[in-house]
């Protein structure tokens, strides 16, 4: 199934796994996971139709919501369909137990090919932004993630993330933060935003033990069809 740029729908989600105890979707660019002030319908209500049509479900269908991702970023997303899931998948997330793995295509190449970047985030709220500071500040919260260079084009370079927390706008503050702001994220410092909203960061690969099989799953999904993640992959 390939992504396209609309919106999700119960008519055209895209489905990378469920079962009884949780479903996994692969989140549009724009989405957004739960709702908030601007009162579009969030992708939580999208997959509550999708499992209420599916399985023929009269009443209120159970969806917790377990992570997040930015609106204009795209991949996977993990919800809990009961209540026992949900607490497990909590608790999994919370204590880092779950390896989470992003490409991003930013511009300027950074010096390292591969490294570890630490800083100390500070939300401001009323601009809903993070800012990246070297040494701990008053408020702030430490913010840890690995990437390396895959590959590099012309104008810009593909990095793999790998979280090792899990802060607001984390990835996108920290890439700005050593010069190399994600393609669109005009937010960040990119110079222009991308036509569609969205910005190039995408959730690739997600691996858990599933909170009642006890099993290690690894879901995995493919990047946007559009030129530059094409020339990526």
């Amino acid at each position: 199934m390939s992504p396209t740029k609309t919106h999700s729908s119960k008519d055209n989600l895209q489905v990378l796994y469920e079962d009884n105890h949780l479903i996994v979707v692969n989140k549009r660019p724009g989405d957004i996971v739960q709702g908030d002030k601007t009162g579009d319908m969030p992708l939580s209500e999208v997959v509550k139709e999708y499992i209420a049509e599916k399985y023929n479900k009269p009443g209120a269908v159970f969806l917790g919501v377990v992570h997040r991702l930015d609106r204009p970023t795209s991949g996977i997303v993990v919800f809990a369909r009961t209540s026992k899931a949900l607490a497990r998948l909590n608790k999994m997330f919370s204590a880092r137990e779950t390896e989470k793995i992003y490409w991003a295509i930013v511009k300027n190449t950074p010096s390292q090919l591969e490294a570890t970047l630490v800083h100390y985030l500070k939300r401001n709220p009323k601009q809903n932004k993070s800012y990246a500071h070297n040494k701990e500040v008053p408020d702030s919260k430490k913010a840890i993630l690995h990437y390396k260079v895959l590959k590099q084009l012309k104008n810009y370079c593909l990095l793999e993330i790998v979280l090792e927390t899990g802060r607001h706008h984390q990835i996108r503050s920290q890439l700005s933060a050593i010069g190399s702001p994600i393609k669109g994220d005009l937010k960040y410092g990119f110079d222009r935003s991308n036509a569609d909203g969205s910005i190039h960061l995408h959730a690739k690969k997600l691996t858990l033990v599933h909170p009642v099989l006890k099993e290690e799953m690894v879901f995995e999904t493919s990047t946007l069809d559009d030129p530059i993640w094409n020339a990526c992959s």
